[in-house]
């Protein structure tokens, strides 16, 4: 379904620009936190904030890969792709929830050896600024990116916008072990990383599970379903629905159905009623595309 708005513009083209405009500025945040991370960790001595850091690495790329499925999504449908390219968001979350996963579990491995030596030295104040830093940007940052993708309902840019809390909950984590540290408690440090790191592969699990829910045609919510169902038997001339049928196509729904009309109309009248449903159904629900089957009754 094409959306055109009041400034000529699609709504995908608006939702393309949102998207773009948001990444761009996470993009430029966690640059600027991961080099400052990474630096400030290895001097002071904090493996949490150095774990972090790599963290805040795996946001870079995340975005990188957000703007280059966003980019592909967009693409109308061809000869190859004849429902067009929305599952690249779908594989886009898939691939977040994959790097997710790996990084966690590095960082599980490095902490877990870090407290096998029971050697930890005291890491240096500074780190600890530079973690209560990182947790303020990477909220206002999730802030703003929810807002946007919730406004265009993106689903890939709201798996972006929840990767970035993740951070502001990992970097609370690691100011509180970078202070127990400074307070006397050097085992905090590599034990904030585990947290962290534990942290990380949960989130990563979820968007992977979900992505990959999504690549094998699960259906919409029951009570979504519902709805469509409502708005097709709302339509004048349909006696009844069965056989509906649901699946996702990135943020879209691709529905069939089978409506049940009046046997003794033409097949003119007939076309006319299911087309009528199938322009409803779009118009109202985040659908894509509905197939309908006319059963006369």
């Amino acid at each position: 379904m094409l959306i055109i708005e009041k400034n000529g513009s699609t709504a995908a083209d608006q939702r393309y620009e949102a998207g773009r405009k948001s990444t761009l500025v996470s993009i430029l945040v966690n640059l600027v936190l991961t080099t400052l991370q990474i630096i400030v960790g290895i001097f002071s001595g904090s493996q949490a904030l150095v774990a972090d850091g790599v963290h805040s690495l795996s946001d870079l790329v995340a975005d990188f890969v957000v703007l280059f499925a966003a980019w592909q999504s967009r693409s109308p449908a061809d000869d190859d792709h004849q429902y067009g390219h929305q599952r690249f968001e779908t594989a886009a979350s898939l691939a977040l929830g994959g790097t997710l996963l790996a990084v966690g579990i590095g960082m599980l491995v490095s902490a877990f050896f870090k407290l096998q030596t029971l050697n930890v030295q005291t890491v240096h104040l500074t780190a600890l600024w530079v973690a209560l830093a990182t947790l303020i940007s990477k909220e206002i940052l999730f802030r703003y990116m929810l807002r946007i993708a919730e406004r265009v309902r993106s689903s890939m840019l709201v798996a972006n916008a929840w990767h970035a809390r993740s951070d502001a909950v990992s970097s609370l984590v690691v100011a509180l072990g970078i202070a127990g540290n400074l307070l006397g408690f050097p085992l905090l440090d590599p034990i904030a990383a585990l947290i962290v790191g534990l942290m990380i592969v949960r989130t990563g699990a979820v968007f992977f599970w979900r992505a990959l829910n999504d690549l094998m045609d699960k259906a919409v919510s029951e009570e979504e379903s519902q709805a469509i169902r409502e708005t097709l038997l709302a339509t004048p001339g349909v006696f009844g629905v069965h056989d509906l049928r649901t699946r996702k196509m990135g943020d879209m729904t691709i529905v069939d159905v089978h409506l049940e009309l009046d046997g003794n109309q033409t097949v003119t009248e007939g076309h006319a009623i299911a087309t009528l449903a199938r322009q409803r159904v779009m118009e109202q629900h985040h659908v894509l595309d509905v197939m309908t089957h006319v059963d006369p009754v």
